[in-house]
């Protein structure tokens, strides 16, 4: 497994010419067939909007059509295999939601099980927020974690949709949603994998959408809406989440002044609107300050902010300089943050350009397309709408703080996805109208923009691609079929997991679940003789094997300690 892959979002044999072929036909089409192509056009448009504006009833078939498509694909797209430390984390926390619990009392043992994102002190527990543990909680009731992250896609779509809904007419708020749920509900590593994005996502729409609805009607349910929108945010990407909120904050508080709408009186707003919302919102900050209170013993720490503390030398942000190297008690964890880390940023210019250029990279080929390129002059007439003035605030916002950022990946900008479709559909709609020696040239490229991603999404399957990106999303298959062997065979086991001097750090094999000593299959790593005598004899009912991932990944043999000539 590489942490690091091609980026290109052209990677499959004739996939190039085929992207051409449908713009070409496109202009063709404008060209010499204006009058057909334009009927055939109104045809499609009409019976969409039909649809369309059964809203309640097209919100439900979208969120149960991208879990169908998602399940027809399984042959080709198989149920995702974890493999980032990112994922195993996620699954920590998923795992002890499911047993009932926050979190989980640190074991006797800790240090041979000591791994990436996961706190052991003062309980064992997952850096991460709830958020996304909590779908993967519900998967894992339901028979399997990867069941949470497809019907939190699902609710993502329909979200995404109710937004669109107060935003756009109704006929565009179905497409703005169908190309949402064709980028990232079929071959997206926020599908194929366990890293999250969707539930952020849905939480932005939620607050993007219940917004409008409050400024025209002033009703309790959207007010709830709203408060959910900005509890999920903030129980997923807190970061992000309060530079999505500050503009919509700043709408609320302006509604609120009776500077728009001001037919509605400050007592009905303050009944109908201001209580519930803040209602929400106590409750949200005392659920995150229990929350804290039981991972970390403290109600303002977070426990990535703890995990932080622990383990890692280096800042967050752009301008923040190293500390100086930790101790730890493996030599993973001593290449990777004392090496990888630290060799990976430097606070120089030339480092600030290359993680600036990698996650203009990845994020361009999480939330774009190539047939988005064809958009590109609609866009400034979509920018100047000063209706969209609060979400592309939210988004500049969010930018902003996401390039401020070392390592940010693309779902951590999930918020704004709504933001981003909008304006996608916005550009569609404004080049519907361009027009080059009277042909309708601006319609003929945004209709294929919107085929090209069809065309994309269908080498990907066809390829069995995850994701343009595929180490996001390809796992760690051999990791997992001997798991899935000892699950099946009597007996409790515990591999030690023994690595090489050229070991990949991002191949991390040690995780377990939130339960330790009642689990079947437990990972432990190998470190100095005394600490392994230790981990030997408090599981002395278990059978003991050993896996050296960097020399035969597939290979499972009977522990025998390294002899002297061996030992580190």
């Amino acid at each position: 497994m590489k942490i690091l892959g091609s980026d290109t979002m052209l990677q499959f044999p004739g996939e190039f010419w085929t992207l051409l072929g449908v713009v070409l036909a496109s202009v063709v089409l404008a060209v010499f067939a204006p009058r057909q192509s334009a009927n055939a056009l109104r045809a499609i448009a009409r019976a969409f909007a039909k649809l369309a504006e059964r809203k309640v009833l097209v919100a439900g078939l979208l969120f149960f059509s991208v879990i169908g498509v998602r399940l027809a694909v399984l042959p080709l797209l198989p149920v995702p295999v974890p493999g980032i430390h990112d994922e195993f984390g996620y699954l920590l926390l998923g795992d002890t939601l499911a047993h009932g619990r926050l979190t989980n009392p640190t074991h006797a043992m800790w240090m041979s099980f000591e791994s990436f994102h996961i706190n052991w002190f003062p309980t064992y527990c997952s850096k991460y927020p709830p958020g996304q543990g909590a779908v993967l909680a519900l998967g894992e009731v339901l028979g399997l974690p990867w069941i949470g992250v497809i019907l939190s896609v699902g609710a993502m779509c329909a979200a995404i949709l109710w937004m669109f809904q107060v935003w756009l007419p109704a006929k565009w708020a179905l497409l703005g949603a169908g190309l949402v749920a064709l980028k990232f509900g079929i071959a997206s590593y926020w599908m194929n994998s366990y890293w999250g994005g969707a539930v952020a996502a849905a939480g932005g729409a939620l607050v993007l959408g219940a917004m409008p609805r409050i400024v025209r009607h002033a009703r309790t349910r959207d007010a709830l809406l709203l408060g959910l929108g900005l509890a999920i945010l903030a129980n997923t990407r807190p970061y992000e989440g309060l530079l999505f909120s500050i503009p919509v904050g700043l709408w609320f508080l302006w509604w609120l002044a009776g500077k728009t709408r001001p037919s509605i009186t400050l007592q009905a707003r303050l009944r109908r609107v201001f209580s519930p919302l803040a209602a929400i919102l106590v409750l949200t900050l005392a659920f995150m300050g229990y929350y804290n209170w039981r991972l970390t013993g403290n109600p303002f720490l977070f426990p990535h902010v703890l995990n932080s503390q622990t383990y890692r030398s280096m800042g967050l942000f752009l301008w923040d300089h190293p500390k100086p190297p930790k101790h730890y008690h493996n030599q993973q964890f001593e290449d990777f943050y004392n090496g990888w880390e630290r060799e990976d940023y430097q606070n120089t210019w030339k480092d600030v350009w290359c993680v600036s250029k990698e996650k203009l990279t990845r994020s361009g080929t999480t939330y774009f397309w190539w047939g988005a390129l064809l958009l590109i002059p609609g866009l400034p007439i979509a920018f100047r709408d000063r209706k969209a003035r609060v979400p592309l605030s939210a988004l500049v916002l969010v930018a902003a703080g996401f390039f401020a950022s070392i390592w940010s990946f693309p779902h951590y900008a999930a918020a704004v996805t709504c933001v981003i479709f909008l304006l996608l559909v916005q550009a569609i709609r404004h080049m519907r109208t361009m027009r080059i020696a009277g042909r309708a040239i601006g319609l003929a490229l945004s209709c294929a923009a919107v085929c090209l991603l069809a065309v994309e999404i269908g080498f990907q399957v066809s390829n069995r691609c995850c994701d343009p990106r595929e180490w996001t999303c390809q796992g760690d298959p051999s990791r997992a079929a001997i798991q899935e062997k000892l699950m099946h065979t009597p007996g409790k086991h515990l591999i030690l997991v023994r690595y090489g001097e050229d070991h990949n750090i991002h191949d991390e094999w040690v995780y377990n679940g939130a339960e330790i000593d009642s689990a079947k299959v437990l990972w432990a790593r190998e470190l100095n003789p005394e600490q392994n005598a230790k981990l030997l004899a408090y599981f002395k009912d278990r059978h003991i094997w050993l896996v050296e991932p960097d020399k035969d990944n597939t290979e499972l043999i009977p522990y025998q300690p390294p002899g002297p000539s061996s030992e580190k």
